[in-house]
């Protein structure tokens, strides 16, 4: 509310993703102990089931420099994870439905990772056009 008062938003986009992917993608996290550097070793590959579609998210390997100093998070464990997601849940409730009241509030669901989200995210948009024009510029 107090956003709404400052500047007009005209749209917010609730990215979703289902549960068991997210938690293997925190659970897949590495950072590098040289460079600082943030890998995912998660190779995410969800058949479609129950109407549902599959889903696939390839992992980002790092660079050979980097593979064999990678460590783990000593809070990327299932139970901290899990715990993090019901409190992100309850704490986002509530904008969610604030938005979702407004009109304003467009959830999309991701489909996999970069490669095929970000196609469909401009569609869903309407700003494909926009995307080619910026291809075409660079």
């Amino acid at each position: 509310e107090i956003l709404e008062g400052v500047t007009d938003i005209d749209l917010v986009i609730n990215l979703k993703l289902r549960e068991e992917a997210l938690l293997a993608k925190c659970l897949g996290r590495r950072i590098c102990s040289e460079c600082g550097g943030n890998y995912n070793v998660a190779c995410i590959d969800i058949k479609a089931e129950n109407g549902k579609p599959g889903m696939y998210m390839a992992p980002l390997p790092p660079p050979p420099q980097c593979a064999s100093k990678l460590i783990t998070r000593a809070d990327d464990t299932e139970e901290v994870v899990k715990q993090r997601l019901r409190i992100y849940q309850a704490m986002t409730l509530p904008v969610e439905d604030f938005y979702r009241s407004r009109g304003k509030l467009l959830e999309f669901d991701l489909p996999g990772g970069v490669r095929e989200s970000w196609p469909k995210l401009l569609h869903a948009l309407n700003l494909e056009d926009e995307e080619d024009k910026q291809s075409a510029a660079a």
